[in-house]
């Protein structure tokens, strides 16, 4: 497969299918693609799969494209200003994302649902505790809210995160939940009660315009006009 992402903040994804290759998408996700490309709709594995994806946010069919008779191109548009990251899968290089980023991949990447093994970013990290974890091999196309900024954590260095700004991690990453230390911080600070906490040794993906932050913030101005 080759690829060319274009096109920032608005990006879509261009990719280049040889004949009989074939990559896996979001449903919804194509925008335009050649005609000898064939699609099909299938769940993509087993009801626990099927089940994976509806907790993970994402829909529950899956959508193939094959090319046929030769090269074909399909391509995938981002369904928020951001960008499109692609990321290399291989064994011990997998990849931890939030809900709904997924946009379009390699059939040999493996998507699962990822859970924190604590309970405190269970009950309390919001989003951060159901993410999405991209295994096997291959190329997988991940959306990203806003402008990316990315650090490398050395083993033990810690970043603060409000949750829903975390887009991606390695997976030798780790998450907590960590209080807004004293009392007055955490009522009328703004930030809420409690922070995600990532540590590494890894990579992580930050995102600066979180559709979740971006509903919050327009939610008074659409209640007004009602």
């Amino acid at each position: 497969m080759q690829y060319q992402i274009i096109g920032e903040p608005l990006p879509v994804v261009i990719c280049t299918l040889d004949s009989d290759e074939a990559m896996l998408s979001e449903s919804g996700a194509m925008s335009w693609m050649t005609p000898n490309v064939k699609m099909e709709t299938s769940s993509g594995g087993g009801i626990g799969k099927v089940f994976g994806r509806m907790l993970s946010g994402e829909n529950l069919f899956l959508n193939r494209f094959t090319a046929t008779a030769g090269a074909g191109t399909v391509a995938f548009a981002s369904s928020f200003p951001g960008s499109i990251r692609a990321f290399e899968i291989a064994p011990g290089h997998e990849v931890v994302a939030q809900k709904s980023s997924f946009l379009a991949s390699a059939t040999t990447v493996e998507m699962s649902i990822f859970f924190q093994k604590k309970l405190g970013a269970g009950f309390f990290g919001g989003e951060g505790f159901i993410m999405q974890k991209f295994s096997g091999a291959g190329i997988v196309f991940l959306e990203i809210d806003g402008t990316a900024v990315e650090y490398d954590l050395a083993a033990g260095q810690s970043m603060i995160v409000d949750t829903g700004y975390l887009a991606a991690m390695s997976s030798t990453c780790q998450l907590d939940v960590r209080a807004v230390p004293g009392l007055k911080n955490m009522l009328f600070g703004g930030e809420g009660i409690f922070n995600t906490v990532i540590t590494g040794p890894g990579h992580i993906i930050l995102q600066t315009m979180p559709v979740r932050q971006v509903a919050k913030v327009l939610k008074p101005f659409l209640a007004a006009k009602k």
